[in-house]
């Protein structure tokens, strides 16, 4: 039986991907706020902290499989808390896990990033330089400073430093044997989804934001793909990020892959 830790378990994405696995019989160590396995507040680096010494004393040192789900959306105050969860919340679980993951079976992880990643490039996103150096101070900074857009900046800027993050350990992650990559959604019907819809700054934005494939998917479109990298048949899949979008990738930039 192999041992998969996933934050974000226990709604949305990471819901429907726990259930996924395991169905498949895997045994899941879940990371939440609360009534989960493992409940850290992944907004604090002291929940953060805390979060990988309770995966580790509960997976013995040695983790297959990791899922990274946990995240904040634009309407989430203060602003600079999406970054905090977004990035380092998923950063420092992959740098903590690592070890463990070594000495797994055929491990991997995956992290669940968004299509927002491709829309705010790295030499436009003012966070990117902050976030990769851990400089907090000057993330605030910077989400302080975008006055009404602070949020769409925090989300964008955090879910494409982390794709970043991602991308800059594949050479060390392989070294290791641990094959590591991104799932870039789309809009999906979670409550973070509908907790975005009701916000009076961002719901009419998300509310335009529809794909070529004219409707938002469920969340268990998005396991799907989680479920399917996590496998036997993506063993030479590593460093890549798969768009679960509808389309919307492709409709925004055509001519960038």
């Amino acid at each position: 039986m192999t041992t998969i830790a996933i934050s974000g378990s226990r709604s949305g994405i990471g819901a429907a991907t726990a259930a996924a696995l395991s169905a498949l019989g895997h045994h899941l160590i879940g990371i939440d706020l609360r009534d989960a396995d493992v409940c850290a507040d992944l907004s604090d680096p002291a929940g953060r902290a805390a979060a990988v010494k309770a995966v580790l004393q509960r997976c013995g040192g040695v983790l297959d499989g990791l899922v990274l789900c946990a995240g904040l959306g634009s309407h989430v105050e203060p602003a600079a808390k999406i970054a905090e969860v977004n990035y380092f919340g998923a950063v420092e679980l992959l740098d903590g896990l690592l070890p463990a993951l070594r000495k797994g079976s055929s491990p991997n992880a995956v992290v669940v990033s968004s299509v927002a990643s491709s829309q705010l490039p790295w030499e436009r996103n003012p966070l990117g330089v902050a976030l990769e150096a851990g400089d907090h101070a000057a993330v605030q900074a910077v989400c302080e400073g975008a006055g009404a857009k602070a949020g769409h900046l925090a989300y964008a800027g955090s879910k494409n430093a982390l794709t970043v993050a991602v991308r800059r350990r594949v050479v060390a992650w392989g070294q290791a044997g641990v094959r590591l990559n991104t799932v870039a959604p789309g809009a999906v019907e979670t409550p973070l989804l509908q907790a975005g819809l009701q916000d009076p700054r961002y719901g009419a934005a998300i509310e335009k934001f529809v794909a070529p494939i004219p409707r938002r998917a469920a969340p268990q479109e998005i396991a799907s793909m989680i479920v399917y990298l996590m496998g036997p048949n993506a063993g030479f899949i590593h460093g890549a990020q798969f768009f679960v979008d509808g389309g919307i990738d492709a409709m925004a930039r055509p001519t960038a892959f």
